[in-house]
């Protein structure tokens, strides 16, 4: 199912309180279902990038540098595609893309890159160790986790992922 096809709520952002703010339930549940969307397409980025340097041994530099373009590459399009489906001009997805997705893709890919360089061996075991499986599933968490706040912040002020639910139908 699509990340997107939320409550019938979040198409028209979080619900409010009766001061008008979002309500913190429905705000964390949207910043929590941006996170989560926002870290798949890192996810499959980030793996396969270090998948791809690990298998053809690339220098640690060289691999982080794959793995970052990548997450940005899937990142943006798991959030473009639905919107090109619903009929939005690739001149319209494009700024919503970036601006839902890119503090929240940048956050996540410091805080994973980092701790795959700082955990010992991470970026040294083969594809057969658990370290490099290990080491990689817990830097995505701790990223994920670290994302969260901001998308919470950006989606209560009508930025973020809250944009681009208020163009998809």
């Amino acid at each position: 199912m699509d990340e997107h096809a939320h409550s019938h709520n979040a198409a028209r952002g979080p619900a409010r309180d009766h001061d008008g703010a979002p309500a913190a339930d429905s705000l964390n549940a949207l910043a929590f279902s941006a996170t989560a969307h926002c870290l798949t397409g890192c996810a499959i980025g980030e793996v396969l990038g270090m998948v791809i340097g690990t298998a053809a041994g690339l220098a640690n530099a060289a691999t982080v540098a794959l793995s970052v373009a990548l997450a940005f590459l899937f990142g943006y399009s798991l959030t473009s595609l639905p919107l090109l489906r619903s009929g939005l001009a690739l001149a319209t997805v494009v700024p919503l893309a970036l601006a839902s997705d890119t503090i929240s893709i940048a956050i996540m890919e410091v805080v994973d890159n980092a701790l795959m360089l700082l955990i010992p061996g991470a970026m040294d075991a083969g594809l057969d160790a658990p370290r490099f499986w290990g080491s990689l599933a817990v830097s995505l968490l701790v990223a994920g986790a670290a994302a969260f706040p901001a998308n919470r912040w950006l989606i209560a002020r009508g930025r973020g992922h809250a944009v681009v639910h208020s163009h998809h139908g």
